[in-house]
């Protein structure tokens, strides 16, 4: 989908939106500090992945999955990766072959690293409160011996994931103070090059809790990771999902519109298809409550959302036309986060889900 682009639908994404934000981020840490962007879910939905002019800026970037690193390594990105996830047996072979890093907290991994017999490069993952996965604390030392047992695995680092970071301070020190007594502990034991604990919400309230690495995701993107987060650093939305009005008619009072006749104009009306639907990962919610706009203005999304496409009335649009730019986000008028509420979830979400069929456009502005 990065070839010549014939679809209307796009999605655009900003590149040096994307810059812009990177160096906003660097403005709460030390010099010293390493980025390791996370580019896992196609880059938050954005393919910034598959650009290698961007992520070869940075010595190691982060994947969720396994095959995410082996994607990576396909497009001949040769840096660190790491998987920040604990893998499953079954991918052992794939770690070793494409020399991912790769998070672990699960013992009959090592047990399988040690009959393979593979050197593999790990970082400990800390249970701290995440209630995800993890070693805790109080297991921590047998762990440890465990991977003493195996001199295939070298230790390179110890993280954990801070649940809270966005909206409950004291829960998030009570973390932080769990991962500084296993931080230490692993330090007696292994001579570890990197210590991080904070994603895109650590980065901005506890800053302060930075060691060595931080790991941003969506505020690379120009997102907000909870509330608040605009208020405190300067971002750019990189992103636009756009189309373009394939078909417009004029119809009468009590035309039903779409499936299941959920939407019936009282009006004479003027209805304009836009072609992009549930298929692409405009969500069905947005049925019926959801706006785009268009000419600079907002228009209603009426009738039921179909799998290619969905109808706006535009009636009081001025001259629109078949082929006007239409916007599901323009980050002005309508945002991101407008859009998530509206569909009860978080822009995370939204962003992630754009479907591939949707083409991603690269574009360069220069900052004013």
């Amino acid at each position: 989908m990065l070839d010549e682009i014939t679809r209307p639908t796009v999605l655009e994404v900003n590149l040096s939106d994307f810059k812009y934000n990177i160096k906003q981020i660097k403005n709460f840490l030390k010099p010293e500090t390493v980025i390791m962007p996370v580019i896992k879910a196609e880059g938050y939905g954005t393919y910034i992945n598959k650009r290698l002019d961007i992520i070869n800026e940075f010595d190691i970037v982060a994947v969720a999955i396994v095959d995410e690193g082996e994607d990576l390594r396909k497009i001949g990105y040769k840096k660190d990766i790491f998987v920040l996830n604990q893998p499953y047996i079954s991918e052992i072979d794939k770690i070793a072959e494409n020399n991912l890093i790769v998070g672990i907290c699960e013992k009959s991994f090592l047990d399988e690293v040690k009959k393979k017999n593979f050197k593999i490069r790990v970082h400990i993952e800390i249970e701290t409160g995440m209630g995800r996965t993890g070693v805790d604390l109080n297991n921590l030392d047998n762990f440890i011996k465990k991977i003493k047992e195996n001199p295939n695995i070298k230790v390179e680092g110890v993280y954990t994931h801070l649940s809270s970071a966005d909206e409950d301070v004291e829960y998030t020190k009570e973390q932080l103070e769990k991962f500084d007594k296993a931080v230490k502990k692993v330090k007696e034991n292994f001579d570890i090059k990197y210590v991080h604990c904070l994603a895109s919400n650590g980065i901005i309230n506890f800053s302060e809790a930075q060691y060595n690495l931080v790991r941003p995701g969506i505020i690379m993107y120009g997102y907000e990771s909870g509330e608040g987060i605009k208020e405190k650093i300067d971002l750019k939305p990189v992103v636009t999902l756009k189309s373009k009005i394939s078909y417009i008619k004029e119809v009468e009072e009590n035309t039903s519109i779409s499936y299941g006749r959920r939407f019936i104009t009282k009006r004479k009306s003027k209805i304009a298809t836009v072609p992009i639907g549930y298929a692409d990962g405009l969500r069905r919610a947005l049925s019926n409550v959801g706006e785009v706009v268009i000419n600079g203005k907002k228009a209603p999304i009426i009738g039921s959302i179909c799998m290619d496409s969905f109808m706006v009335d535009v009636t009081d649009i001025q001259n629109v036309s078949l082929g006007d730019d239409v916007y599901i986000w323009d980050n002005e008028l309508i945002t991101l986060e407008d859009i998530a509420k509206k569909c009860d979830t978080i822009n995370y979400e939204i962003l992630s889900t754009i479907s591939k069929r949707v083409p991603r456009k690269f574009i360069n502005t220069i900052d004013k």
